[in-house]
């Protein structure tokens, strides 16, 4: 009884679809932004190789920034999916 009424709530799977991956995107972009302004060192060692494509940044500041992105996306979708948005 009680793990029919638990399956039944259950909200169907997010499928992805290209507005999955632009709100990731804007997402990605926004933290990078974000890191810029408020990143103390933000060229710490070792580089990138194409610093001039993330703002400048070095490794340590592109793993932070692109991992907040990611984390500041996923929620963004949950949310707009458990709102029946997307």
């Amino acid at each position: 009884m009680l793990t029919s009424t638990l399956l039944a709530t259950v909200p169907t799977p997010l499928e992805w679809s290209p507005t999955v991956g632009i709100i990731m995107i804007i997402a990605n972009i926004l933290a990078i932004a974000f890191g810029k302004f408020t990143i103390k060192y933000p060229r710490s060692a070792p580089a990138v190789p194409a610093a001039n494509f993330f703002g400048g940044f070095g490794l340590p500041a592109v793993l932070a920034t692109t991992a907040f992105g990611h984390i500041l996306g996923a929620g963004i979708i949950l949310g707009l999916h458990n709102i029946g948005r997307i």
